[in-house]
C-alpha cells in the first residue's frame, strides 16, 4: 500500500477484483468522497513493478509513505519468477528494492517516509544471507527461505536508513502473529501450515497487524535502527512499540553486498 497524503490512499495490488472491495469497504468508512485507488502490480515481475512505478509518479505529485508490506510465505517447493529469482526471496525483497529505489525521488522531495515490513523470521532460519545459492538450488525448505527473504528486506531497510540518513525517514517493523488467509493456502507445508495453525489462535486480527505499519509512517519521534511491532506474548501481540533487534539484522558487510547484488539483479543502480 501507497499513503500518499493523510486523505489519500494509493494501493498497489496485483488483484484487482479484491482490491474494488478493499475501496469499497474504505469509502463505507471514511465516506463516499475518500480518496483511494489502485494501481496494478504484480511484485513477481519486475517489468509490472517498473510499470507501476511510472503510474505512481503520474498520479502522485507527492508520496509521504511508502510501505512495502506485501509479502509470500506459501511456496512449500521452489518456484522462481519470470525473472528468474526464487519467489520468496524476488517477490518480499527484489522487487521492494526495485520500488523503493524507483520512487525514492518522488518520496524525498515530499519530505516523506519509507516503511519496510519485516518478521520475526528474520531470526529464525539461517540467520544470515545466502549469498552463495540465493535461490536455493539447494536444501530448499520454505519456512527457511521465508526467513532468509524477511532477513534481506530487514537487512536493506536498515542499509537505506543509512544511506538516507537526513534526507527521509526509514522505520522497518513487523505485525507479529496476524491471523491472515496464509495457514489456508494449499501450497503451505505442513512445518509452515502447522506454525500458522498454531500460532493462529494466540494471534490478532490482520487489521491488528497493520498498526505497526501506520505507527511507522505516521507517528513522530521514532527511533533509528529500531525494530517496531506487537510487545507481548513473545511480540504475537499486544501493545505496540520498540521490539528486541538481533545484530544480523544490522550486519554492515552483508548490508553492502546485498544491496550491490540487488542492483545487479534488478537492473537499477541507485544512491539515495
Amino acid at each position: 500500500m501507497l499513503w500518499l497524503t493523510l486523505s489519500q490512499v494509493l494501493m498497489l495490488n496485483r488483484n484487482a477484483e479484491r482490491s474494488a472491495k478493499i475501496m469499497e469497504k474504505f469509502k463505507e468508512e471514511f465516506g463516499a468522497d475518500a480518496k483511494v485507488s489502485l494501481v496494478t502490480m504484480d511484485l513477481a515481475v519486475l517489468a509490472s513493478v517498473r510499470e507501476a512505478a511510472k503510474a505512481v509518479l503520474a498520479q502522485a505529485p507527492q508520496i509521504h509513505a511508502l510501505i512495502c508490506n506485501a509479502a509470500i510465505a506459501q511456496v512449500s517447493t521452489q518456484k522462481l519468477t519470470e525473472d528468474g529469482f526464487e519467489s520468496q526471496l524476488g517477490v518480499n525483497h527484489f522487487a521492494h528494492f526495485l520500488l523503493c529505489g524507483l520512487l525514492y525521488d518522488r518520496v524525498e522531495k515530499s519530505k516523506g517516509r519509507i516503511v519496510v515490513v519485516g518478521s520475526n523470521g528474520y531470526n529464525m532460519g539461517l540467520k544470515r544471507m545466502n549469498f552463495d545459492d540465493l535461490n536455493f538450488d539447494q536444501n530448499y525448505h520454505d519456512f527457511t527461505v521465508y526467513c532468509q527473504s524477511k532477513l534481506a528486506q530487514m537487512i536493506f531497510g536498515y542499509e537505506l536508513q543509512r544511506r538516507a540518513a537526513g534526507k527521509i525517514q526509514v522505520h522497518v517493523c513487523h505485525p507479529g502473529a496476524s491471523r491472515t488467509e496464509l495457514a489456508q493456502d494449499d501450497d503451505v507445508s505442513c512445518m509452515m501450515k502447522t506454525m500458522l495453525t498454531m500460532f493462529s489462535p494466540l494471534g490478532q486480527s490482520a487489521e491488528h497487524g497493520s498498526w505497526p505499519e501506520v505507527m511507522c509512517a505516521t507517528e513522530d519521534g521514532l527511533k533509528d535502527f529500531a525494530y517496531y511491532g506487537p510487545t507481548e506474548r513473545m511480540e504475537m501481540v499486544g501493545a505496540i512499540g520498540e521490539c528486541n533487534l538481533e545484530s544480523h539484522a544490522l550486519d554492515k558487510e552483508a548490508a553492502t553486498k546485498l544491496w550491490t547484488i540487488s542492483e545487479e539483479k534488478t537492473g537499477l543502480k541507485w544512491s539515495p
